[in-house]
């Protein structure tokens, strides 16, 4: 596997991409395509392992968030380290921030879908 790549497994009717540890800026471009590839089905987010969470990820994640609520789609973001929810309380932001239902619910957090 190349430094790049984001792994993705089946679980299910959903699949799963599993973080790496750091999500800065080199990071953006293949989390953006990785999800990218999961545009419109069910998708899992394993941040467990994540040490460090940047701006760039963080704004790719949201913007998921909200295309796969425009979509109507289920998107989660567990299970969530602890310095990933610390990332995300010093953002202002909280767990259901990146989460989507398929209800299509936006919140203020997520709301832009111009992401692709």
């Amino acid at each position: 596997m190349r430094d790049s790549e984001i792994p993705t497994k089946a679980i299910g009717g959903a699949s799963e991409l599993t973080l790496p540890a750091r999500l800065d800026l080199t990071a953006a471009g293949p989390l953006q395509d990785a999800l990218l590839s999961h545009r419109g089905a069910a998708l899992n987010v394993d941040a467990g392992a994540v040490e460090h969470l940047d701006t760039p990820c963080l704004q790719v994640l949201l913007a998921a968030a909200a295309e796969w609520r425009a979509l109507r789609q289920h998107l989660d973001v567990t299970p969530m380290s602890e310095a990933f929810r610390d990332a995300l309380r010093s953002f202002g932001l909280t767990p259901p921030d990146l989460a989507a239902h398929g209800s299509g619910e936006i919140n203020v957090a997520g709301t832009c879908t111009s992401w692709a």
